[in-house]
């Protein structure tokens, strides 16, 4: 019996590690993400001489990138230009893409509201 409960706390275990241990592959993310360095810059901080800016898409969580990502090629996000990009990607590609651009520093900021 005691041998029963620890392989079943065991297997309990490793089911909560393998969301922790899932995501993509950054550098062949880098290489997937060539088209996006137009608009969102090569770090994904994006060229804000364009109008309108595109976001910035660095150090954003991986999963919400590939949320949006998965989004626009579903046409549950609305960008005609992302959408054409999102719906060629496979599911491993969403995750590299985005393991890249999480992995950059300099997009995401802190704002210090002050009264």
């Amino acid at each position: 019996m005691a041998t029963r409960v620890r392989w079943m706390a065991l297997a309990l275990l490793a089911g909560c590690a393998l969301p922790a241990m899932a995501g993509g592959d950054a550098e062949a993310g880098k290489q997937k993400a060539q088209v996006c360095f137009a608009c969102h810059g090569e770090d994904g901080n994006a060229n804000t001489e364009q109008v309108p800016t595109p976001p910035r898409l660095a150090g954003q969580h991986a999963d919400y990138l590939e949320t949006a990502l998965k989004q626009y090629a579903s046409g549950e996000r609305k960008n005609a230009l992302m959408a054409g990009f999102a719906a060629n990607l496979t599911p491993e590609d969403r995750a590299d893409i985005s393991a890249y651009f999480a992995s950059q520093g300099g997009g995401l900021r802190v704002i210090d509201w002050v009264d």
